[in-house]
């Protein structure tokens, strides 16, 4: 307990699945916690679970993807707050059907490529100028495999590749100091993101694909699985870690 005591979180993409699970942990483990996500609805009632228990909490509604959306909940977490210690990326969204290369659309690609890498770097534009000042900060970035073994539709493969990229990229440029950069890369995730997607638009061609690279007797991971995992890397007990991009998916692409 107390892992996070005096911290200050902001978790985007906080709403539901690994952004929920992750806040209500980072809370219970005393950190101060804004979140922020595009729906307004179910983010307002993760903050009262928060607030139920105990934590203390800041929700503010956002479109990430925007830019001075982004810049807004930086302004308004250092005015509630004043310092930010720890940036959660979650945001993102799946390309509809796992198109491949040969197949993806423009508009898929502008929507998945706007919140998933555009959205992110945003964030962390914003939020590394603040940390530089402070030389203090820890940044995880949710990837996935799709992004470290290119297991995915065309869209959202690059989207996560970038965030890997902009995560060493990121370590680098703060080498040195006390501010780090990591990504996690999640397999398979039970949310409800995932369980929205429609089997009879999936591309089969490419979906195939991805099942011969995969274990599907290896079980999926769990939002809370992503949690714990999120908690180390925003703690100050992997502070000699930065730059890496961890595969979290239980061995299922071995």
């Amino acid at each position: 307990m107390n892992r996070l005591e005096g911290k200050i979180a902001i978790v985007t993409g906080a709403n539901s699945g690994v952004g929920e699970a992750t806040a209500i942990k980072f809370a219970a483990e005393g950190a101060k916690v804004v979140i922020t996500a595009r729906r307004a609805e179910p983010l307002l009632a993760v903050a009262k679970k928060i607030e139920e228990a105990g934590g203390e909490v800041l929700a503010i509604p956002s479109d990430i993807s925007k830019v001075e959306d982004a810049k807004k909940v930086v302004a308004l977490t250092l005015e509630k707050f004043g310092k930010i210690d720890i940036l959660i990326n979650n945001a993102g969204v799946l390309d509809e059907g796992l198109k491949a290369i040969d197949k993806f659309t423009d508009d898929d690609m502008n929507r998945v490529i706007d919140i998933n890498t555009k959205g992110t770097m945003c964030m962390m534009r914003e939020v590394t100028a603040e940390m530089a000042k402070t030389g203090y900060g820890s940044i995880v970035n949710v990837a996935s495999v799709a992004g470290y073994y290119g297991t995915g539709g065309a869209a959202y493969v690059a989207s996560k590749a970038a965030l890997i990229g902009i995560t060493k990229h990121t370590a680098l440029r703060f080498a040195g100091t006390n501010v780090r950069c990591n990504a996690l890369c999640p397999g398979t995730i039970v949310t409800p993101m995932v369980a929205d997607m429609k089997p009879d638009k999936l591309d089969m061609d490419i979906f195939g694909q991805m099942m011969k690279h995969n274990d599907l007797k290896v079980q999926p991971c769990f939002p809370e699985d992503l949690a714990n995992m999120l908690l180390f890397f925003a703690s100050d007990e992997s502070r000699a870690i930065t730059g890496q991009a961890i595969v979290t998916d239980f061995g299922s692409t071995l």
